[in-house]
């Protein structure tokens, strides 16, 4: 499952600095963090196109791969305040993700009607990426403060999911992949009104926080539809 442990307990750390921001400093950085979602979405799409033709080679190779692919988040945090470096990284890490999804992407196209699938849990996360996106901009309730529960839920995700590699459990299976829909569809609320608030530090952790909520949704759906929609 294509989960990122991300630093969700933070809360509103940066409080002070947001409420420092004029009004029009806070709708440049939306703007910009908005653009930066865009361009990583298309980065990570052109990423998946050039891992599909090498699905076997990836799937062999995935943990160097995965671990390079940490390592790419991890030092983004070093290097986001960079010009130049920090945009050369964060599109060398959402170019891995898409890499990485590639082995199931290519699993996905080899069952009958892969295709529909593939565009159908694309489909649906949009949907519920949009709808939430909205929800949080709308909505009177503030959701900001709700950064420990959610790590609290991430990790315990993060946990079953381990455990149900030993154990192999399809039940199981069907079952995380339902609550990381839920969790991280809930997360971007969260990541929406922190970024509206200007909560985060760089409009490039905001751009990483809704793509990893994207990215994560799709590929629980995609799991998903992948299994009942799979004649076996």
């Amino acid at each position: 499952m294509g989960l990122y442990d991300r630093d969700y307990a933070r809360g509103n750390s940066y409080a002070y600095e947001s409420s420092s921001r004029s009004e029009t400093q806070i709708v440049s950085f939306v703007k910009e963090t908005y653009k930066l979602f865009a361009a990583s979405m298309m980065a990570g799409a052109v990423g998946a196109y050039v891992g599909v033709p090498l699905a076997g080679t990836i799937a062999v190779n995935f943990w160097p791969l995965f671990f390079l692919e940490i390592g790419l988040l991890i030092g983004l945090q070093f290097v986001k305040n960079k010009p130049g470096i920090n945009l050369m990284v964060m599109f060398g890490f959402v170019f891995m993700t898409g890499l990485m999804l590639a082995p199931l992407l290519a699993r996905t196209l080899g069952m009958s009607g892969g295709a529909s699938i593939i565009g159908n849990a694309f489909a649906m996360t949009s949907v519920v990426f949009g709808a939430m996106s909205f929800y949080a901009i709308k909505t009177t309730k503030d959701f900001t403060s709700y950064g420990k529960p959610l790590m609290i839920a991430l990790v315990v995700i993060i946990g079953f999911s381990i455990l149900n590699i030993f154990l192999g459990n399809p039940l199981i299976h069907v079952i995380l992949s339902g609550a990381i829909v839920i969790l991280f569809s809930i997360l971007v609320i969260f990541d929406t009104q922190n970024i509206m608030c200007g909560a985060y530090e760089t409009p490039i952790d905001g751009a990483i926080a809704l793509y990893l909520d994207f990215l994560n949704i799709f590929t629980a759906l995609l799991q998903l539809f992948g299994i009942f929609g799979n004649d076996d």
